[in-house]
């Protein structure tokens, strides 16, 4: 057995109780199944995310009072016919499909990837995708448990971080995604000054302040403690509420967050498309970035003005989710050349 594989930037050493078979297979270079695998992966997760938050849009979260099988089958009857059960129950089996591609892709990482980081971080995914899991069932299963001073319940309470474990697993596969690409591999992205990864950091920490105070105003239905009358805070036209509660604190926080960043991420693009000694389509991906913010508002908007329809809120959601996914990916793309050596 050998101690080690000698790779470009260094010596990975290996555990003993890895076949040498494997061993000699694992590789930094790109691997297109791998990579394309691990992107379509990345893609099918939105489906999870829409389905999950359809299913809280409607209210369906309980459609089954049992965990893992829905009414004690993986076929329950009015699944396809009743629209509750059908949301919770396609939110379970596309978590499921989910799971199974994240074990996927971590046994092939550990086979076939030589980089230690790009492992470890397919194995955290697995690890969280199956405590988010966890956490999603638990969510059922204690739903009746009164929690003293609380109006949520217990099972009602880890809707939080449920909804925000699931972003952050989306993160981690993007990061994975961008580990495997070519342009990455082969060093393409170019070098990132001190300013843009700078502001990259503060526009991905503003988005995770956002999606806890939006998980939080979410699940305690705090969306509409404004009224219609966006962008002002009161139906009299003044910018800040009448009155002020829980509730209102966090629907007013929730859009003052919007403004903060929507302020930062333009003032990101900006100095990320002037930076010039990125690569091209890395610089382009600031009109993606402007392009989603604009998107997130008008949906956000159209979900107050429409009194929370359906495909207004869930759309909210699902684009807020590939927003922080997205901007975590280019402040990831833009590290490139600090986090590993250049391959010949």
């Amino acid at each position: 057995m050998s101690k080690g594989l000698l790779r470009p930037g260094g010596e990975y050493h290996l555990p003993d109780s890895t076949p040498e078979i494997f061993l000699m297979s694992r590789s930094a270079s790109y691997q297109p199944g791998l990579a394309w695998f691990a992107a379509i992966g990345s893609a099918w997760v939105f489906v999870l995310v829409a389905l999950g938050a359809f299913t809280t849009t409607i209210g369906a979260g309980m459609a089954f009072p049992d965990w893992p099988l829905s009414n004690g089958s993986v076929n329950p009857h009015g699944w396809l016919t009743e629209i509750d059960k059908f949301a919770e129950h396609s939110h379970r089996l596309s978590g499921m499909v989910m799971g199974l591609v994240t074990i996927g892709l971590a046994v092939w990482l550990h086979l076939r990837e030589s980089r230690a980081w790009l492992r470890q971080l397919g194995w955290w995914a697995l690890a969280v995708v199956i405590f988010q899991g966890l956490v999603g069932g638990q969510r059922v299963k204690l739903d009746a448990i009164t929690v003293p001073g609380f109006e949520m319940t217990l099972g009602e309470m880890l809707r939080l971080p449920h909804g925000m474990l699931a972003q952050i697993y989306v993160c981690m596969l993007f990061a994975i995604v961008a580990g495997l690409s070519r342009p990455w591999i082969e060093n393409r992205l170019g070098t990132a000054g001190p300013r843009v990864r700078r502001l990259g950091a503060v526009c991905v920490a503003l988005l995770l302040v956002q999606l806890a105070v939006a998980v939080t105003m979410r699940h305690n239905h705090a969306g509409m403690a404004l009224g219609t009358n966006f962008p002002q805070s009161a139906n009299d036209g003044s910018w800040l509420p009448d009155t002020w509660n829980y509730l209102v604190v966090l629907q007013f926080l929730h859009r003052v967050m919007a403004a903060l960043i929507g302020l930062a991420v333009l003032v990101y693009g900006h100095f990320l498309w002037r930076e010039k000694t990125l690569a091209g389509p890395l610089r382009a991906m600031s009109l993606v970035l402007v392009a989603l913010i604009g998107a997130q508002v008008y949906l956000g908007a159209q979900t107050i003005w429409t009194g929370r329809s359906i495909v207004m809120t869930t759309g909210h959601v699902v684009t807020g989710a590939l927003t922080l996914a997205t901007v975590f990916l280019v402040v990831f793309l833009t590290r490139r050349a600090s986090m590993e050596p250049s391959h010949p």
